[in-house]
């Protein structure tokens, strides 16, 4: 099934997950395999963040397709930009954060454990 760009929709979140601004996130598609809980593009201004949380019981993934900024994978920080991607699985922790000038775009994809 094709989800077109004019019927995704489109929500703003205020400090996501405890972090800084708003983001946007657009649902890419307007239905969801059973197993999986989001595929959305997210966009972070300069400043947002999506502040740290722990995945239980599922992963997520996230591919960087527009930007730079910071990740916290577990307590350790590093520098991201357009290309890279992250896996965060179940018991594991991640943040966000667009310290640049411009956008930080991402497509993330959270698909739950098959035991859940």
């Amino acid at each position: 099934m094709i989800t077109r760009l004019n019927e995704q929709k489109t929500t703003l979140k205020e400090h996501m997950r405890g972090g800084n601004k708003c983001v946007e996130l657009r649902g890419l598609v307007n239905e969801l395999p059973q197993n999986s809980r989001l595929f959305s593009r997210i966009t972070l201004v300069p400043g947002a963040s999506i502040g740290y949380h722990v995945h239980e019981n599922e992963t997520e993934l996230f591919y960087f397709i527009e930007g730079s900024g910071l990740v916290n994978d577990d307590g350790n920080t590093f520098e991201v930009s357009a290309g890279d991607a992250m896996s965060t699985s179940s018991g594991h922790g991640h943040a966000v954060e667009n310290n640049s000038d411009g956008d930080l775009v991402i497509v993330a994809v959270i698909i739950k454990d098959s035991a859940v």
